[in-house]
């Protein structure tokens, strides 16, 4: 639109006589509107008579002609809702783009959110297991290595001996498992402390996890794809972490985590960590050194996956240590392991101590076939 001030600068400039100065005196401006007023209507009359000029032939006034005009009426109002739709069908667009520019540019998550929210569905899937598993262990120490069959029960974890550096087991060894077993079946004290045993564990395992959030400081490494033992295909945040000097171990358990560093692998999308690699970079000590320490260069790798079973239930695959220090001064400490967790498989939500044992034989029955149809 045309400004107030410049439609002024478009009259003709008249001076008062005698004045010779181009400026236009107040009272000549009435007579300068009017003048501009007449001719406004001049102009319109003279438009109107070449439109009357152009639309006077018969043929104009027609059906056909009549027709002609609607159609072209028509077809201009057409044109106008077009352009119009046009124009805010292109107005949606910038202003989809721009918000989807926006959102490219917003910050993502920090890597302490990412770790806290990752740890959070940790602490949640501990709190609630999906199910129990029958699953296989084969541990390696430099003594040798050991294959067990593991069953979770309501009760308390159950396990029996398979192979001995890959070898049944001889039947002094299964003998003594046996017993074992059937003795917690049956002394009900024991089985309780055993239970006990297993939580404290676990308690102690999460409130590692639980600690994570704080004890460290994380940030981006880049990205990795699953490996063997990882659930496939699924893309892992990799972090890096070192202690945070503002970390207060609220007791011996979060101590450990003063003198650590390593790398932390996150399956964004499940929400879980699939690995964290720690080593111990100084030596730690407990109780001012009395109770114990951990040597420097001590190493430790846990790695979890989804367990391919449907029901969305995570377990820990892997399992690594390499740890040595000294135990109230005098008693040496020294794990050196390594563990792979495989075959696993759904139980019911209900199964006793006694009712897993038996399940165990079943499958220690099923092997020993096995291995006699596969002898020579």
């Amino acid at each position: 639109m045309f400004s107030l001030r410049k439609r002024d600068a478009a009259l003709p400039r008249y001076g008062k006589a005698g004045t010779g100065n181009g400026r236009v005196a107040s009272h000549d401006y009435t007579q300068l509107r009017e003048r501009a007023a007449s001719e406004a209507v001049r102009r319109h009359q003279n438009g109107s008579r070449k439109t009357q000029t152009a639309t006077s032939c018969p043929a104009c006034y027609s059906k056909q002609g009549m027709a002609w005009a609607e159609q072209r009426r028509c077809a201009g109002g057409l044109l106008r809702a077009s352009v119009i739709m046009a124009l805010a069908s292109l107005a949606l667009l910038t202003a989809e783009t721009t918000v989807l520019a926006q959102d490219s540019k917003s910050p993502q998550m920090s890597a302490g959110e990412l770790v806290r929210a990752t740890v959070a569905n940790e602490v949640a899937a501990a709190e609630h297991p999906n199910a129990l598993h029958m699953f296989r262990s084969r541990r390696q120490t430099p003594k040798g290595s050991q294959t067990k069959l593991y069953v979770e029960t309501k009760d308390a974890l159950a396990a029996m001996l398979i192979a001995v550096d890959d070898h049944p087991p001889a039947a002094q060894q299964q003998q003594a498992e046996a017993n074992h077993l059937a003795w917690l079946t049956n002394n009900p004290e024991q089985l309780r402390k055993k239970q006990s045993r297993e939580k404290e564990d676990e308690e102690r395992t999460m409130r590692i996890v639980k600690a994570l959030p704080d004890a460290f400081r994380y940030e981006y490494a880049g990205t990795e794809n699953g490996e063997a033992g990882l659930e496939t295909g699924s893309q892992l945040v990799k972090l890096k972490f070192m202690p945070n000097p503002d970390y207060s171990p609220p007791s011996r358990v979060e101590q450990v985590l003063e003198g650590m560093q390593g790398e932390l692998l996150i399956d964004k999308t499940a929400g879980r960590m699939a690995e964290i690699n720690g080593t111990l970079f100084r030596e730690v000590t407990f109780g001012w050194g009395i109770i114990g320490h951990l040597d420097k260069g001590g190493h430790f790798l846990v790695r979890q996956a989804d367990l391919g079973l449907g029901d969305g239930a995570w377990g820990i695959t892997e399992i690594s240590l390499n740890i040595t220090g000294k135990i109230l001064l005098f008693k040496g400490l020294k794990m050196d392991s390594g563990e792979v967790l495989s075959d696993f498989r759904k139980m019911p939500d209900n199964l006793t101590f006694a009712q897993g044992v038996e399940m165990l034989k079943t499958e220690q029955d099923k092997l020993a076939h096995n291995n006699h149809a596969n002898e020579p």
